[in-house]
């Protein structure tokens, strides 16, 4: 790998079953990278090597590989198409010069399709479409390229139309090279080349004929030779094809049947004569750390070398496995600069992934996938470079943490989880821990149930310990509605010195957020100077701890207005507990409520979920504030209860078929209505 030019680096996506392992796996089998072609219903896949994933039948963390066709060095990412672990998919995305966008034959676009579409249109990436599992009942190569016309802005274009489908798919007509190619039935994923058959051959030159248009408009002097004659020479045709390719004006469109290695080589010439290398995608825009300009660099082998790490693997033997994307220089020596820390490290050896093994190499070049193990300060999303010539690369930001659960350990080795906790934090960007004052809880946050549920399952494998998840407990608060006027008394007489303290308070309520007030109104020494503040002490402890339910009291004024005291047993102490009785007996008196958290909450959905969702937002007791739209969706905003929406997540799935997506933050506190106020009061005194 000494050319740039000849290396390209692609990324598989595409919503969950999509055949994206089984296309990865098909195209290393054709390619002799492996030797045996692995089959995910069976966990044979060299690309779902991880436990969690031959478990369940799909891909978790995005897996590499690499395959030479053609004089090319192609690199793989296998990406996941479950929401779960969709942020994987993204980070992979951000580091590919091109995408393979699968979508099954019989199925077609599914609601996920329009996530993934969208990671291709934000990196601006050439796009290569794979219709796959021809071979499989209803499936129809027609619909599903015009539902994709339909629903996106790829400008497919058929490259490789069908013969035949589901059982009786045996081949494909090649429309730019009006031939045929039917496959061998020995799986080896090779086609013999024939004629056009006399059903298809109409409409094989009708696609050609749009497929030169297509070409012919996406570049100024092919439009006007086409205009004049009518027609491209097959060479202005390919390389047109390419161009239009590579600038992303066209995606072609492959047909293949992958668990049958059924035309794998001709997604592979596609990928190695369409799809660009590093030197042909745009320069990557950072930040020069010195000057705090933007800098560009190209993808090009004796530009100054710089990379982005954008995964991270723990593994409890081998240590820390660092994972990034040359795109810039060339990489040779054993030691990186890391310009997002301002640090120097030391690595042993380079290697590119092939699925879960590692092969040694000597030096990295723009576009290669490239790992380095037990660097110990350079994290997921951290630049390296040159030090002579730094650049920083902005950061790559997880999508938002969405259902949030109280974690501990299950046999009370607290220690253990949480530092196992923390080696899983380098690993996944969308893992959150977080310590709750109100309610002394930890919670760990993720981006669905099934996130969470497998990162249990890593740990229990890599590091041997049990976390129990159970529902956060939700932090309300306690105030009152009325006044009172009361008197704390503490007499103690149990021989020789007592103890004495005798308040009178005034309390009323504060407007909401108004926090606490204390207000000394002693006149005279009924009480002396230095007993007051010990009052204000006793309120305050017994605000923390609640009076109600046992959550903390907010928005209350106290007024100390009057009392008594001992000149031998009066003390601090007595004064400090007297203050606490006044409150609570002040508290039953002043007609106490409690509040709860209302979240703000933006969801954002298809117009056709608007619906359903606003009537569940009413069943949440959530109030929607307004709608805004943003491409193509209608965004509702809206207060709900914390309560309410603590699985929120899966819910909104469910309603919108994984459509719907939602941010929410913190926005105030209200009463909680008293039929639920009961119930809360109920069940906080008995766990008490």
């Amino acid at each position: 790998m000494h050319d740039v030019k000849q290396i390209r680096n692609t990324v598989l996506i595409g919503h969950g079953n999509s055949g994206k392992t089984t296309l990865a796996e098909a195209l290393l089998f054709t390619a002799g990278t492996i030797k045996r072609l692995g089959r995910v219903d069976d966990g044979t896949a060299s690309l779902d090597f991880e436990p969690e994933e031959t478990k369940r039948h799909i891909t978790i963390g995005t897996a590499f590989s690499h395959l030479s066709w053609k004089k090319r060095e192609i690199f793989l990412a296998d990406t996941p198409g479950d929401d779960n672990f969709v942020n994987e998919s993204r980070f992979a995305a951000h580091v590919a010069d091109s995408a393979i966008l699968t979508v099954e034959a019989a199925t077609g676009v599914r609601s996920q399709t329009e996530k993934f579409v969208s990671m291709i249109r934000e990196r601006k990436l050439p796009c290569l479409i794979c219709i796959t599992k021809m071979d499989r009942e209803r499936a129809n190569f027609g619909k599903v390229v015009d539902d994709i016309r339909s629903a996106f802005d790829l400008n497919p274009v058929v490259l490789y139309l069908p013969i035949g489908s589901e059982d009786k798919f045996r081949g494909v007509v090649d429309v730019a090279g009006r031939k045929a190619w039917f496959f061998k039935s020995d799986g080896s994923g090779q086609a013999d080349a024939g004629e056009i058959p006399g059903e298809l051959a109409e409409e094989a030159e009708i696609l050609r004929d749009n497929l030169m248009e297509y070409v012919a408009e996406t570049d100024d002097e092919l439009i006007e030779k086409f205009l004049e004659e009518g027609t491209l020479t097959d060479q202005e045709l390919l390389h047109g094809l390419a161009r239009a390719v590579q600038a992303g004006k066209i995606a072609p469109v492959c047909a293949c049947a992958p668990l049958a290695n059924l035309g794998t080589n001709l997604v592979l010439d596609t990928i190695a004569d369409l799809l660009p290398s590093p030197d042909q995608r745009p320069a990557q825009m950072g930040m020069n750390p010195k000057t705090k300009e933007l800098e560009e660099r190209q993808g090009v082998a004796d530009a100054p070398f710089s990379a982005q790490v954008f995964k991270t693997m723990a593994d409890p033997f081998a240590g820390r496995l660092t994972i990034f994307r040359v795109f810039s220089g060339t990489l040779a020596g054993d030691s990186s600069y890391n310009s997002s820390k301002e640090i120097s490290e030391r690595f042993g050896q380079l290697y590119i992934m092939e699925g879960k093994e590692q092969k040694q190499i000597d030096q990295a070049l723009p576009g290669m996938i490239v790992a380095v193990a037990k660097l110990k300060e350079t994290v997921t999303g951290d630049t390296i470079c040159t030090e002579a010539k730094p650049i920083v690369y902005d950061r790559l930001v997880p999508q938002d943490t969405v259902i949030s659960y109280a974690v501990s350990a299950t046999k009370g080795d607290e220690e253990k989880l949480f530092s196992s906790i923390t080696r899983m934090l380098d690993e996944d960007l969308t893992l959150k821990l977080t310590r709750q004052q109100e309610t002394h809880e930890v919670l760990i946050s993720g981006v669905g149930q099934v996130h969470l549920e497998v990162i249990g399952e890593k740990m229990r494998r890599k590091f041997g310990v049990e976390m129990e998840l159970k529902m956060p407990k939700v932090p309300y608060r306690e105030t009152i509605k009325g006044k009172a006027r009361v008197q704390g008394k503490h007499k103690k007489q149990s021989g020789g010195r007592g103890q004495f303290g005798d308040c009178w308070i005034e309390m009323e309520p504060m407007p909401r957020g108004g926090g606490y007030e204390f207000l000394d109104k002693i006149v005279g020494g009924v009480i002396p100077g230095q007993y007051r503040p010990a009052v204000d002490k006793g309120i305050q402890e017994a605000m923390e701890k609640g009076v109600i339910a046992g959550y903390p009291f907010v928005d209350v004024r106290i007024s100390l207005i009057d009392g008594s005291y001992h000149a031998v047993d009066s003390s601090e102490m007595a004064f400090k507990v007297a203050g606490s009785l006044a409150f609570k007996k002040a508290v039953k008196e002043a007609n106490p409520v409690l509040l709860e958290p209302i979240m703000e909450v933006a969801i954002q959905v298809p117009k056709d979920f608007v619906g359903d969702v606003m009537g569940d937002l009413n069943s949440r007791r959530g109030k929607v504030l307004g709608m805004d739209s943003a491409d193509k969706l209608e965004i509702i905003n809206a207060h709900v209860p914390q309560k309410e929406i603590l699985l929120y997540a899966p819910d909104l799935n469910s309603m919108t078929g994984g459509r719907g997506t939602f941010q929410v933050k913190f926005s105030h506190y209200e009463e909680v209505p008293a039929h639920l106020a009961q119930k809360i009061i109920a069940e906080a005194n008995v766990e008490e």
